[in-house]
This record gives structure tokens, sequence and C-alpha cells, in this order.
């Protein structure tokens, strides 16, 4: 229920809950992933690698991660992590996905998965910590 939660309050902006959406005043765009993994892989191994990608490849603003601890398993349908990452704006998005270590590493995750979701969205701030 958690990464559910999370899923849907950043594909709609929190909206539903907070009152009316600030349009996207920076400009940033989030990609954010939702995964099951395959029976066996080492999620450490995967986790490892998309910290290291994310950290050689400037156009990633910002990446954080989590791993459902709360939810039941019936709401989860399977998943259990979360990635998501930001970026300054779409065009440092298109940048990422053409990198040539993210399409390597993509290879890498494909093989990893059981169930993907995957969301690209330009943020809309109800509520910032600025």
């Amino acid at each position: 229920m958690v990464i559910w939660r999370l899923a849907t309050e950043l594909a709609t902006g929190g909206a539903y809950q907070l009152g009316a959406p600030v349009k996207n005043r920076m400009g940033e765009f989030k990609h954010l992933v939702v995964a099951q993994f395959k029976e066996g892989v080492e999620v450490k191994d995967i986790l490892k690698g998309l910290e290291q990608l994310v950290s050689e490849i400037d156009s990633v603003k910002t990446f954080e991660w989590g791993q459902d601890t709360e939810s039941h398993d019936m709401l989860r349908q399977g998943f259990t992590h979360v990635f998501l990452m930001t970026f300054e704006n779409k065009e440092a998005f298109t940048s990422f996905l053409g990198h040539p270590k993210h399409i390597e590493f993509s290879g890498i995750f494909s093989e990893a998965i059981q169930k993907v979701v995957l969301l690209d969205f330009p943020a809309t701030f109800v509520k910032s910590n600025a």
C-alpha cells in the first residue's frame, strides 16, 4: 500500500489530498519505477548498480529508493521496491535515457525483474520543503 500510495501521490502531484497544485514551478521531471524482482535475484547487487549509475550520470538530480515494509501482500501485488529519480527538466531525462551507461544497466535491470511499472512525468508541486 505504501508503494501504491507513493506512486499515486507522485503521479497526481498529491493534488487529491492537499488542494490545488502549484504548476510545474521548477520544470522538474520525475522517473518512477515500481518493481518486483525475480526469485533468486541478489537485490543488493541491483541496488549497488543503481547507486553507481546515478552517481556517474550528471543529469540525475536526485535518486531515492525504498522497499515496502508496511503493505499487505494483496495490496502491493508482488511489487517490493520503488525507485524515484528527479531531473531538472524533460530534456535532462531524455539525455539520461540515451546515456550509454543507462542503456547498459537497463539490460541488467530488465533481466532481474518479474514485473515493473514505469511512470515518467513533469512534477507538480503541492507542498515543497523549501
